[in-house]
């Protein structure tokens, strides 16, 4: 998870997790409609969403890139030259009030969701592909719902042996803890809207993930810092 406290306990964490999971067994994609339905309150409301994020990809510019809200994610972020930037809407420690009052609702419609951990828009600019890595945490899994997407040469992602091409409107969630790559040749911006949810597993270990994602997760160094960068671009 973004911001999580210890690699100490996050390790233990995933352990657990592993095995509930389903090992190296587990899926890389799911199917919204039987693993989490309420997602599909986004997808209903698309067009909605899209209507808020137009003005802020007219100063596209001024949006911070990843790696300078999460310094964790300098690695496949800040590889130049071009920019992978995000809008925050939803963060483990805050710091996203400004930025829920512009795209107020989208903000509506996250907070239809339950158990959202972290949710932003996702910016690729032309050519900017995401180099391959894991996921840090099984607790989770990632939701896209693509709302821009160039029709030529439209960018795919590869979640361990599973492609995906995103396809305006269209959405997929899949397990972000798999090597997973974007392959980015388009001449124009990629944007998804991307949800972090809990992972559903038996009431136990549900509630051995909430309590470790919202009462631990926000004080970490890394979530707290990321919220006040959140604070300092919106």
């Amino acid at each position: 998870m973004h911001g999580m406290a210890e690699p100490l306990l996050l390790r233990m964490l995933n352990r657990t997790f592993f095995r509930a999971s389903g090992g190296l067994r587990r899926p890389p994609t799911f199917d919204i409609d039987t693993t989490y339905p309420a997602l599909r309150v986004l997808d209903r409301h698309r067009d909605e969403i899209r209507a808020e994020l137009e003005p802020l990809l007219n100063g596209r510019d001024k949006l911070p890139r990843y790696h300078e809200i999460d310094r964790i994610q300098a690695d496949i972020s800040g590889r130049a030259p071009a920019a992978w930037r995000v809008f925050m809407l939803k963060w483990l420690a805050g710091g996203v009030e400004a930025n829920r009052a512009r795209c107020p609702r989208t903000a509506a419609l996250l907070d239809q969701v339950p158990h959202v951990v972290t949710a932003f828009f996702s910016v690729l600019e032309p050519g900017k592909s995401v180099p391959a890595h894991d996921g840090p945490y099984l607790g989770i899994l990632r939701y896209h719902l693509a709302l821009k997407v160039p029709r030529a040469n439209p960018p795919s992602i590869r979640i361990k042996d599973h492609v995906h091409t995103w396809v305006e409107g269209h959405s997929i969630l899949f397990d972000d803890s798999w090597n997973h790559e974007v392959v980015n040749r388009a001449d124009e911006v990629r944007v998804v809207l991307i949800v972090d949810v809990l992972r559903p597993m038996a009431w136990p270990l549900h509630l051995l993930n909430w309590a470790a994602i919202r009462l631990l997760g926000p004080l970490s160094d890394e979530a707290r810092a990321a919220a006040a960068n959140i604070r300092k671009y919106s």
